[in-house]
């Protein structure tokens, strides 16, 4: 009796924990997808801190790094990116900061990422040109890419 009821309590014991486990596993697709989105925002980040550095004066102004770090930035953000926002991929699951709101607000979220996309194209117009171009356009790219945050990722605090 006692080796039906420690089998019973082991069986019932591995299919909890292997529907547990399924439960707080997302498939390799979502993951990769996440994974890649992450890596696209990391390089918006460096060419960003490159940019912001002269914008702000923490850093001496470059002609040459400005305009490679624009032209950068303005490839990323006109990159296609709707393979990284696959529903499902939201901060719910574990190593995302994405909203649910990005996928029920989908018009909205194209449009900030429009607004990325142009901003960052006249940034690249004229980063080269001089320390006051780069201040000029930096503005309303920095604006842009906060406007998504606030609405479409989880804050820090």
């Amino acid at each position: 009796m006692k080796k039906r009821h420690f089998a019973t309590s082991l069986g019932l014991a591995v299919i909890l924990t292997g529907t547990a486990f399924a439960a707080g596993h997302i498939s390799e697709d979502v993951t990769k997808a996440m994974e890649a989105r992450q890596a696209h925002m990391t390089l918006y980040s460096f060419n960003m801190a490159t940019l912001g550095g002269m914008a702000q004066d923490r850093t001496p102004y470059d002609a040459a790094a400005a305009t490679a770090a624009a032209n950068n930035l303005a490839a990323i953000a006109n990159m296609d990116q709707s393979a990284y926002w696959v529903e499902g991929s939201d901060s719910s699951v574990e190593g995302s900061r994405a909203k649910a709101e990005i996928w029920s607000n989908a018009d909205d979220y194209a449009e900030k990422i429009a607004a990325l996309a142009s901003a960052s194209t006249a940034l690249a117009a004229v980063a080269g040109n001089d320390l006051d171009a780069l201040k000029g356009a930096f503005g309303p790219v920095g604006g842009s890419c906060a406007a998504c945050h606030r609405a479409y990722r989880v804050s820090d605090n």
